[in-house]
């Protein structure tokens, strides 16, 4: 089995470590936990980190918990927060736990008969009977409000970075995670709790809860909050995250982000966000600087994650999509593209709406110029047409006058136009 400590650190994947974690580690399996906030039905990139830090733990040989904070996504967590996120109801919790679940399944093993097996765990589980005066009286009493207080994220908010200030309700949060590490201590056995950078303050509060309450020894691991090489705040593009949900980020917009990150991004990202071995990626990173044209890292990366978050065929679609504006592609390749991949790959081109009954019949020549202003005059485009400079649905056309058909509109919908080899014309048949 490989060492966690060792392989988290060469990837740069440690921030902050209790002392005697390591030992703790080497000396016998070890249940751990990572905390995932339900406040949406699916992950997104920005969680990336903490699932692969669980996927190596498993991968060494120790039981990886996730835990999704049904309880806890009801209140919100401060750090790293300047405001007061909305609540959850029961019905949407459930919903998101759910979906949670099916995507965590493609990181960790939870079906096996392995003794490390993975396993999900819902903190409202232990929550919902749990009285507002029993806790106050068995956990809260524990920890003064002195310690509470001199935490990072509690005194961000307090200083003015809220524009609220801080409710009773997030005041009481770190110690509801606290009370999930001691839970999790008595009846799963679990002695170490990972998370990302900003959780250092929650994850200390739960080891010293337990010190309290049993006198036991907990440790905890945090991996660093993952940024751009400009400093920007990973996993945001101008729409906003990057979803794993291929309902709200398509497998080809997945792709093509981590096909366009920067190289230095790049030889970060791929030693966090895949799990090839360190030869391999060291490889791969001197092959980049020999020839950075070639953007080897990048296709590597874009691969391994699509293939992991997706699969093997939306990596291949995602893939022959990218080849039709920027390479060799043919009217198969555009048969083979569903509808939202089609319209992510166009989605920078000119779009026409035009009636159904105003397309089919009509002589492109006559669409092309007067439907949609892709040439200025028939005369230009039937010379363009002459020399081979325009295609439909990636086939030259070779009369301006051919009437289109309605086998011509991709999903019965579409029909692309081309002139030379980059300018495009999105037809949409209303």
């Amino acid at each position: 089995m490989k060492d966690f400590i060792e392989e988290l650190t060469w990837r740069g994947m440690i921030h902050q470590m209790m002392p005697g974690t390591d030992e703790l580690l080497k000396k016998e399996v070890t249940t751990a936990y990572l905390g995932i906030d339900p406040t949406a039905d699916s992950l997104h990139i920005g969680h990336l980190c903490g699932v692969m830090m669980l996927r190596h733990f498993q991968r060494c040989g120790h039981k990886p918990l996730a835990l999704v904070g049904g309880a806890t996504g009801m209140i919100g967590d401060p750090s790293g927060k300047s405001q007061e996120r909305n609540l959850l109801d029961e019905e949407t919790l459930a919903h998101n736990v759910k979906c949670i679940k099916a995507q965590l399944s493609r990181f960790l093993d939870f079906e096996s008969d392995a003794p490390n097996k993975a396993e999900l765990v819902n903190n409202y589980d232990w929550m919902k009977n749990f009285t507002f005066l029993d806790f106050a009286r068995d956990i809260g009493k524990h920890i003064t409000v002195n310690y509470m207080m001199a935490k990072e994220s509690v005194q961000k908010r307090l200083n003015g970075e809220a524009r609220d200030g801080l409710s009773f309700t997030e005041f009481t949060y770190q110690l509801l995670q606290g009370y999930d590490f001691l839970y999790l201590y008595e009846h799963k056995g679990c002695r170490l709790q990972l998370g990302g950078a900003d959780q250092w303050g929650n994850i200390t509060t739960g080891s010293e809860l337990i010190r309290r309450t049993n006198g036991g020894e907990c440790f905890a691991l945090t991996c660093p909050l993952v940024t751009k090489s400009d400093g920007r705040k990973f996993g945001k593009t101008e729409s906003g995250n990057v979803w794993l949900d291929r309902e709200r980020t398509s497998p080809y917009q997945f792709y093509q982000f981590w096909l366009n990150v920067p190289d230095e991004d790049a030889k970060k990202y791929i030693k966090i966000f895949t799990s090839l071995e360190k030869e391999e990626i060291d490889a791969l990173i001197a092959e980049q600087d020999a020839d950075p044209g070639r953007r080897v890292l990048q296709k590597k990366l874009a691969e391994e994650v699509t293939v992991m978050v997706h699969s093997r065929e939306d990596y291949n679609m995602a893939v022959e999509a990218s080849n039709i504006l920027f390479g060799k592609s043919t009217k198969d390749s555009l048969l083979k593209l569903d509808e939202q991949t089609l319209l992510d790959v166009f989605a920078g081109v000119p779009h026409a709406e035009v009636e159904k009954a105003n397309i089919i019949g009509k002589p492109a020549a006559d669409l092309l110029t007067a439907d949609v202003p892709m040439f200025p005059s028939k005369g230009e485009m039937r010379t363009l047409v002459k020399g081979g400079g325009v295609s439909l649905n990636k086939e030259k056309l070779s009369d301006a006058n051919y009437a289109i058909q309605e086998s011509d509109l991709l999903d019965g919908k579409y029909l692309l136009a081309q002139q030379g080899k980059k300018k495009y014309y999105l037809v949409i048949a209303k």
